[in-house]
């Protein structure tokens, strides 16, 4: 069921993101493909996924998240190019090929950042892709510009930098998560929630509870496959999470305790989405697919 949903939420998602990449003019030809060269080559969608989910699970089209869908992808295509720069966790490798300032270089890499974070809010303000009213889009500036800045994901990577070599307790792990991991995927739900234009307070705050459970199990299983699976599978250098001295679930718990505590935090979710019906089944696999997935 989730693999056949996500391939079409992946396939609707890449053709908006693909008309987001023709540049200008010449002089920007290189810039351009550094943006689309760290978008476009591959990655799970989960976050744009969730986006078309939430918005389905309240009635709402799939079309009508597209904008959300492709500004939550750009934000975090912008953030892994900027975490794999040698000055933060100096990666080569992501998804299998070489990461955008080794296919670049460092001075591209950053400007590709730059400029897929200020496009992600260009795709939440477009109109071919996001159909909303004012207030709404509005809303979801808003929503975006607080999850993915120094109160949420910004925020959390900073953290996460300052606590090399540290050994954090749980509340203070969770702490770090939900902002540089669970921030940019509750703000995909809400965004989705929000383009259905049926978003009401309650099935919001259920909503929220979801994606605070799914948040914390994405990363959780992070961690586990950090240990356990490996690079060609990974697509990432497997291990490098314990080669810097990271502080991480299975570090802290024991592999088998994170792993019992990423099913738990996946119950959770699913019990968040007891008030909604069967239109809410693709979240409620999602939820499923986040601890079951390999990479």
């Amino acid at each position: 069921m989730i693999a056949a949903y996500s391939a079409t939420s992946q396939a609707r998602v890449n053709a908006a993101l693909e008309s987001l990449f023709t540049a200008p003019g010449p002089e920007l030809a290189r810039l351009y493909e550094a943006m689309r060269y760290s978008v476009m080559n591959g990655g799970k969608r989960v976050r744009p996924l969730l986006a078309y989910a939430a918005c389905e699970a309240l009635g709402g089209k799939a079309e009508q998240a597209n904008g959300a869908a492709c500004a939550v992808e750009l934000i975090h295509a912008y953030s892994l190019v900027h975490d794999d720069l040698p000055a933060m966790d100096d990666d080569d490798l992501r998804r299998g090929l070489p990461t955008t300032h080794k296919k670049f270089d460092e001075a591209c890499a950053i400007l590709a950042g730059d400029g897929l974070q200020s496009l992600a809010f260009s795709a939440l303000l477009d109109p071919r892709l996001n159909t909303s009213d004012a207030e709404i889009r509005l809303q979801m500036v808003r929503a975006l510009a607080l999850a993915a800045g120094p109160a949420g994901m910004v925020g959390g990577q900073a953290i996460d930098l300052g606590s090399v070599g540290l050994k954090l307790d749980q509340k203070a792990l969770e702490y770090m998560h939900r902002h540089k991991t669970g921030a940019l995927i509750e703000v995909s739900v809400k965004l989705g929630a929000l383009a259905s234009g049926r978003a009401e307070k309650d099935e919001l705050k259920s909503l929220k509870n979801y994606a605070l459970a799914i948040g914390l199990a994405f990363q959780v299983q992070d961690d586990i496959l950090d240990v356990e699976s490996d690079t060609e599978t990974l697509g990432k250098r497997q291990g490098a999470d314990i080669a810097r001295d990271k502080p991480t679930y299975p570090a802290l718990l024991g592999l088998d305790h994170a792993k019992a505590y990423a099913l738990e935090l996946r119950d959770q979710a699913l019990h968040a989405l007891r008030p909604f019906d069967a239109a809410a089944e693709p979240l409620r696999d999602l939820a499923r697919y986040i601890v079951d997935r390999r990479n």
